[in-house]
């Protein structure tokens, strides 16, 4: 047998596939950490879906009129940051009701035990579990219909979500297992770049998000030229120079956001940013990084305001994604069906 035919995912089409919720406006943390990404991606020749995970923003409230606004939004941010819709599959979930089928289907392979250990779902429900709703305990089940709907075998994803990917991998065995099939992949994280996790301008140990309260914590995808360069002038850093050595930063989280954030918008390593600022004050390093920011986001920023004023297309785009990723899903959810022992007579 030759080392090709003992990987596992040998046997399937090389696909990757990620997403992203609509809850709210996307960051620099978004752009860095997966829609940069998602447009390299595009270049490594291999097939590419993306998806606005709908089903999975509403585990909470979400004021209808938001989410799609929120949807629209965010897809004029996967375009803008150059996810090319002809070139990868781009849509919404909850045009493909394959997902909700296959999600509970997997909700009948996934063990209790392995959902009781999702990290996510104690920091999201804090001590309120009894009144949080049943799709934001089960949405780990629902995440791995979404990857393996498509036999992925690629998910980019943040250090954060990789415990949902490996829930992922457990399902995707124990099914093989269960029905004695190899049916579906064993796909594999993919974590990379300078900034996969990028912090809170306000707090270096703390992830940027949008539901901070406070709109200086983030870098916005709509923010225009002079709020970029404001937010980035006003970060929080320490009185010290930058140091010789990366290890000089181990100690000093919102100076090593920074130079991370600098590295990952210049396509560079840390180690490379350091070696060209290192005695540098942030009153000189603070505004190299405000001008390479506001040269990577405005044009961002810009093609999102543009696209805005055309929901109608938009719409069209995300239905002509969710065609043709009907058009992969429907087939490998039919299959699952009949392995598992279901009729299929119509």
């Amino acid at each position: 047998m030759t080392a090709e035919a003992q990987t596992p995912n040998a046997a399937f089409k090389p696909r990757i596939f990620s997403g992203i919720q609509p809850s709210g406006g996307l960051t620099l943390g978004n752009y860095l950490g997966a829609l940069k990404r998602f447009a390299e991606k595009q270049d490594e020749g291999i097939e590419t879906i993306y998806c606005l995970v709908d089903l999975h923003a509403i585990t909470v409230w979400q004021d209808p009129e938001a989410l799609r606004r929120q949807t629209r939004e965010a897809a004029a941010g996967f375009i803008a940051a150059g996810v090319d819709p002809s070139r990868s599959i781009l849509f919404n979930q909850s045009q493909v009701g394959a997902h909700a089928e296959l999600g509970w289907l997997f909700n009948c392979v996934a063990r209790l035990g392995w959902m009781n250990r999702m990290t996510q779902f104690k920091d999201k429900a804090g001590k309120n579990t009894e009144h949080v709703s049943l799709g934001l305990y089960a949405y780990p089940s629902l995440m791995a219909a979404d990857i393996l709907l498509y036999h992925a075998t690629q998910v980019p994803v943040g250090e954060d979500q990789k415990q949902h990917v490996e829930l992922t991998r457990d399902i995707a065995a124990k099914f093989n297992h269960d029905y004695k099939t190899d049916f579906f992949p064993i796909p594999e994280s993919v974590i990379e770049g300078a900034a996969t996790r990028v912090m809170s301008l306000r707090d270096g140990t703390k992830k940027m998000s949008k539901s901070d309260p406070s709109d200086a914590s983030r870098i916005n995808l709509t923010d225009d030229a002079d709020a970029i360069a404001k937010k980035i002038r006003k970060a929080k850093t320490d009185p010290e120079p930058l140091p010789e050595t990366l290890d000089g930063l181990k100690d000093r989280p919102e100076a090593r956001n920074l130079v991370n954030i600098y590295a990952a918008l210049a396509g560079h390593t840390p180690e490379q940013v350091i070696a060209d600022f290192a005695g540098a004050q942030f009153g000189t390093f603070k505004p190299a990084l405000a001008d390479l920011a506001v040269a990577k986001l405005e044009p961002i920023s810009t093609e999102m305001k543009r696209l805005a004023t055309d929901p109608a297309e938009i719409d069209r785009i995300l239905g002509e994604g969710a065609a043709r990723a009907d058009a992969i899903a429907r087939p490998i959810l039919e299959r699952t069906y009949e392995i598992m022992g279901m009729v299929r007579s119509r």
